[in-house]
């Protein structure tokens, strides 16, 4: 192999490499688990809002067709234009097994019937409805985005650290498996060959002391 020098230090630091690689390679093993068990559970809470979603929307779209057929259009828009509003979010950022992630803090999007800002006396309790199936889905459609960002976040980490259990079980730790080898098998020939020559001299040593005998 080429750029290893079989010396018995050389053997002693491979081996170390080793056992550092497979350590590395169990203890991601063990990060990857963690984090699918953690992205399962978030997976399940994504398609439990999604079905919640999806719900909702048909909710406030039922009564938004309601009362447009019973209190007209433009009662519906007027309405709609008098509580256009903002909502705020905060967007902090915590850890989910050791992965950094945007936790959204919000609140809910639900108001009052004063607060809307449209008339109550210009309005149908249709027209409260169909806000209040709204806000609802705005409420839903928030949370899941908070689910998804989290779990696009964790997917990204799996990934990476797939990609890393890979290059050490692919790569690494059998380049070094295959290093091991080969400088175990130069220092045995080397023993092996250091013993013939002892042997070799040995018994010409003994075969001259017998020729000086005799």
């Amino acid at each position: 192999m080429e750029n290893v020098n079989p010396t018995r230090m050389a053997l002693l630091a491979t081996k170390a490499q080793l056992g550092l690689a497979e350590q590395g390679r169990d203890l991601l093993k063990e990060k990857r688990n963690a984090l699918l068990k953690e992205f399962m559970k978030i997976a399940d809470v994504v398609m439990r809002t999604s079905d919640e979603l999806e719900q909702a929307a048909a909710d406030a779209r039922r009564a938004l067709a309601r009362a447009e057929a019973l209190d007209g259009p433009e009662a519906v828009r007027s309405a709609a234009f008098a509580a256009h509003g903002e909502l705020s979010l905060s967007v902090e950022g915590a850890f989910v097994m050791g992965v950094p992630v945007p936790i959204i803090e919000q609140k809910s999007a639900a108001r009052s019937v004063i607060d809307r800002g449209y008339s109550l006396s210009g309005t149908s309790m249709r027209i409260d409805e169909t806000a209040e199936r709204f806000e609802a889905e705005v409420d839903v459609l928030i949370e899941l985005a908070a689910s998804e960002l989290r779990l696009h976040r964790l997917a990204e980490e799996i990934r990476k650290t797939s990609r890393r259990v890979n290059a050490l079980e692919n790569t690494l730790i059998p380049d070094l498996y295959a290093r091991r080898a080969y400088i175990e098998m130069v220092l045995e020939e080397r023993a092996r060959e250091d013993l013939f020559r002892l042997k070799t001299v040995k018994r010409a040593i003994i075969k001259k002391r017998m020729l000086e005998q005799n």
